[in-house]
């Protein structure tokens, strides 16, 4: 997926005079409203430094975009072009075969082009890449744990998250040997966090997840 927005842009080069297919360059936008937008509509699919977003399921846009910022990169690109970039994924997301889809409209109107302006403004800049990899929580409690990294896609009372993403854990009763291999390893659109999490933090997040999923 981070290639795919490489290319975007580099097709989007050609194409900026006619905005990118789309009837017009994408506007500047307010970044403000545009970084509360992200936070509310994007940060639960998607790594952000900048804005303390660690979504795993879409691209993450500090990785994507740090290979177009300049200099010290192969390509270069002016943050008018990433801002299109960005304001066509949003209106016209890519379709893969397998996983989940961006849907469609997730904003609209003048909301696309704040969105589109904040994303511009700081993904893959140094700050934000820097945000991003001290993001994951270096906490053992279980609950920690869990709220840095998994309510954002769940739902879970005990921890006060209420993701929409993945299962609703208070209506699923997980064994912690399922929960822990399922922390590990990922499944469907949930990403494996071996590597990402230490093993004691594995089997801490796991622990609190069996004693406090299907409770309602």
């Amino acid at each position: 997926m981070s290639s795919r927005l490489a290319l975007a842009a580099s097709a989007c080069i050609a194409f900026l005079a006619a905005g990118c297919g789309t009837g017009g360059v994408a506007a500047s936008g307010n970044t403000q409203s545009g970084k509360s937008l992200f936070t509310a509509k994007c940060a639960v699919c998607h790594t952000l430094g900048a804005a303390g977003a660690n979504g795993k399921i879409g691209p993450n846009l500090d990785e994507a975009f740090a290979a177009m910022r300049g200099p010290g990169h192969d390509s270069h690109f002016e943050e008018s072009t990433i801002r299109q970039v960005v304001a066509d994924q949003i209106k016209f997301p890519a379709q893969r075969d397998e996983g989940p889809n961006m849907p469609a409209d997730l904003v609209k109107g003048e909301a696309v082009d704040d969105v589109a302006a904040y994303v511009a403004s700081v993904a893959g800049t140094k700050a934000s890449l820097a945000a991003a990899s001290t993001g994951t929580t270096k906490s053992t409690n279980g609950k920690t744990i869990f709220t840095s990294n998994c309510g954002s896609c769940h739902t879970l009372a005990a921890a006060g998250t209420n993701g929409t993403v993945g299962p609703n854990l208070d209506k699923l009763e997980l064994p912690f040997a399922r929960a822990k291999q399922q922390v590990t390893n990922g499944g469907a659109v949930m990403p494996a966090f071996k590597g990402k999490l230490t093993d004691a933090q594995i089997e801490a997040v796991a622990k609190y997840v069996a004693a406090q999923a299907g409770k309602k």
